[in-house]
């Protein structure tokens, strides 16, 4: 690094990215022209700040000098000076976005055609600033010409599954438009909440905003029209456009639990508290939908000065169409060959709708199904094959699904946002790369508006949303603003520039997650001495693990531990991350219970799917919560279960019981029939109780069903056997029949 700045002091000009973060210089995204000229400019207490006379320009000229004021502690003040920072529109600079920036020993100029390109100056005259707090800093000479390679560069947040205060979107803002992220599309409503204020329905927030979860709690919340309006000019201020959803035709239970006549049976309904896709949907076939969806857009649209409205249109199941009188009525009188059909009429419907306002409609790509007009722009979520169809139905197209960001850390990561193309060249962690798509994508080139990274909110919340988004937002940044060069040498230069900007995001009190890993992985154990062990395989050394056993939520002055710690009593257990103060996610926790049956050998007739949890999970004393998911629950797919324990001595036993999960969205039923068992050498079997869950497979909600012997008197032995069966079969009406269905069971407890 010395013999390269010694050649800048010699005056060699140097271009990036070979060695220009050498030279100290770590911009992302990468200016697509950069020259290191001689010396630096000296900001200071007198440097002063002039910018164009337009209302835009002196609050741009103002948001400089608070980001200058905020980094490096210097208060400098507007007005002309010959040795001064010059904000200027020139309508020589070619481009919407585009910007010059030229630094020299004397002065600072930043040059663009419009105040857009002229803020994104301003943005990466900041990352030139030190971070760091003095009389005076200098700022190396440089000359950039910079412009992105696509117009939509965007992050999409849910906030209906989680509801994230104003606070924190608003900081999501500050760093993404650092970035140059340049659109935030805000996911306003779904199954699981309706978060925006509507006045002429106020139905929509005070009950369709709030759920009830499984331990009682009422969780939820709503942003007020003033709240919205706050956040869309906090964007604008920042260069960021703020593009609303409003999901429709699907997606849609928590406006129908608010207004039942939405749905096809008007019958009352709930806000869900799981996840996935409901069959509750907004009723084609009654003109009242479309009247309270009209008056629902008449109260958004004022609030969202974009030109473009997104409206879901994705996951729409059909079924209750297909039922509905009146659906079928309006099928036929429309001459549609299907329920496919009836999805397009309400599109295009809401389509001229909105374009009656003169607003451009957006939709997931499944508005393409049953024909959709090309006047609509189409964001694409399931591959190649369906932005392929898209372009060649004349659609414009926003690309979103190789950038999930609620996928894994360990799946996709920053490496494989970076290097993923948009335009279908190169395979993504989801799709390999076609030929035929490839090709037909680059010949509609100028119909790919860009790309968005949506952070959907099953699983992301406040605390750990953060580790989601960063640094894989940067990855994404890069990837837009450059367009092209996602090779080995451009990958080692972007690196570069990325640690550099891990300190920046400290400063800023960013929970930004490892690049390539979990950022912590828990792990439960029983231990030989008696109680448990709690594992924690960290995706950083620095992160420290804090823990209660009291059922509270852990703190930063609660017990820590690093890697494990021993757990040595029943109760409890929540387990939150912490790193360099800041909390990285809600509690993980564990319910450890007193069993006879921990730890004892333990043999199946027919071992678990490896996919979900192992058989050692029946017997480690933990109880799993609701979510198959979460480790603790062990899954049988088309096949029963029969378990026996062996105690290893002869047991006075109270009761036997065991937990099974229904969720038929998932294919997951309750067992048709549940037998207990014991034995005192492992081959004769004393039946004891069988019991028949009163399960009914047809209900869409998850139920959890506890299942118990309690003997009269107890009973001694050392064999416990627990045996279940699934359904052969299941009411017609049950999608695909009882094959590829699945038994979820819990902890067999015996007392």
């Amino acid at each position: 690094m010395s013999k390269i700045l010694v050649r800048c002091l010699l005056g060699l000009s140097i271009l990036l990215p070979a060695l220009g973060m050498a030279a100290g210089i770590s911009i992302i995204p990468q200016p697509r022209q950069l020259q290191l000229e001689q010396g630096s400019y000296r900001l200071d207490a007198h440097t002063r700040v002039a910018a164009p006379k337009d209302a835009r320009g002196r609050e741009i000229a103002a948001f400089l000098r608070e980001a200058i004021r905020a980094q490096t502690g210097i208060a400098v003040r507007e007005g002309d000076a010959a040795h001064g920072i010059e904000l200027k529109l020139d309508p020589a600079v070619q481009g919407a976005e585009a910007y010059r920036l030229a630094v020299t020993p004397k002065r600072i100029t930043v040059s663009a055609a419009t105040d857009k390109g002229l803020f994104w100056g301003v943005q990466t005259l900041r990352q030139l600033l030190p971070l760091e707090h003095a009389a005076q800093v200098t700022v190396p000479a440089v000359t950039i010409e910079d412009a992105p390679a696509y117009a939509w560069r965007g992050v999409m947040l849910d906030v209906a599954r989680h509801f994230y205060p104003v606070s924190f979107i608003e900081k999501q803002l500050d760093l993404l438009s650092y970035y140059k992220i340049n659109t935030f599309h805000w996911h306003l409503t779904d199954d699981q909440g309706w978060r925006i204020e509507i006045k002429r329905y106020p139905k929509l927030t005070s009950v369709g905003a709030w759920r009830t979860e499984a331990d009682g709690t009422r969780y939820g919340g709503f942003y007020t029209q003033a709240q919205i309006r706050e956040v869309v000019n906090y964007a604008r201020e920042r260069n960021i456009t703020v593009i609303p959803e409003i999901e429709m035709p699907g997606h849609s239970v928590a406006a129908i639990a608010a207004y039942p006549e939405l749905s096809c049976s008007k019958q009352p309904a709930t806000v869900p508290t799981t996840w996935g896709v409901f069959k509750n949907i907004d009723c084609v076939g009654d003109e009242g939908t479309f009247t309270f969806l009209q008056n629902v857009l008449d109260e958004v649209l004022p609030l969202f000065p974009s030109k473009y409205v997104h409206i879901g249109g994705d996951e729409v199941p059909k079924d209750d169409w297909h039922d509905c009188a009146s659906c079928q009525a309006l099928m036929h009188k429309l001459g549609l060959k299907d329920e496919e059909g009836l999805q397009s009429y309400f599109i295009q419907h809401i389509q001229k709708y909105l374009e009656g306002k003169g607003k451009t409609m957006i939709g997931w790509d499944e508005i393409l199904e049953g024909g959709a007009s090309k006047n609509a722009v189409v964001e694409v979520w399931r591959g190649d094959d369906e932005a392929r169809k898209a372009l060649e139905n004349g659609n414009r197209v926003i690309v979103a699904g190789p950038f999930y960001l609620d996928s894994p850390l360990l799946k996709l990561t920053v490496q494989n946002v970076f290097r993923t193309d948009i335009t279908g060249a190169a395979p993504t962690p989801y799709t390999e790369a076609k030929p035929e798509n490839a090709a037909i994508i680059a010949a509609h080139r100028a119909q790919i508006l860009g790309a968005e990274a949506p952070l959907w909110s099953e699983r992301a919340n406040p605390y750990n949303a953060e580790s989601k988004l960063y640094p894989r937002a940067l990855a994404f940044a890069e990837n837009l603003w450059r367009g092209n060069a996602h090779d080995d040498a451009a990958w080692a230069d972007f690196h570069q520039r990325l640690e550099a900007q891990y300190p920046r995001l400290d400063a800023w009190h960013v929970a930004y997650g490892p690049e390539d890993r979990a950022v912590v992985q828990y792990a439960i154990t029983v231990d030989a001495k008696g109680g448990w062990q709690l594992h924690a395989q960290r995706g950083f050394d620095d992160l420290v693990n804090h823990y209660t056993l009291d059922g509270s939520t852990p703190s930063a002055k609660s017990p820590s531990f690093t890697d494990s710690v021993v757990v040595p009593h029943a109760g409890t257990l929540q387990v939150v991350p912490f790193r360099k103060g800041l909390r990285y996610d809600n509690p993980t926790s564990f319910t450890l219970v007193d069993n006879l049956a921990t730890g004892k050998p333990l043999s199946l007739a027919q071992p678990p799917s490896p996919k979900y949890a192992p058989a050692s999970a029946l017997t480690d004393g933990v109880l799993g919560s609701g979510d198959f998911r979460d480790g603790q629950w062990v899954g049988w797919n088309d096949h029963d279960i029969d378990a026996s324990i062996d105690l290893q001595k002869s047991t006075t036993i109270h009761s036997i019981a065991v937990n099974f999960l229904q969720d038929t969205g998932s294919r997951i039923l309750a067992p048709r029939q549940v037998s207990f068992q014991v034995s005192g050498d492992g081959q004769h079997w004393t039946a004891l109780q069988t019991e028949q869950p009163q399960a009914d497979v047809m209900s869409a909600r998850p139920a959890e069903f506890h299942l118990v012997f309690k003997a009269s008197k107890p009973l001694s032995a050392r064999y416990v056997r627990v045996t279940a069966s699934r359904y052969a079969n299941v009411p017609a009406g049950f999608p695909d029949g009882a094959a590829n269905t699945w038994l979820f069971a819990d902890e067999i407890l015996v007392k």
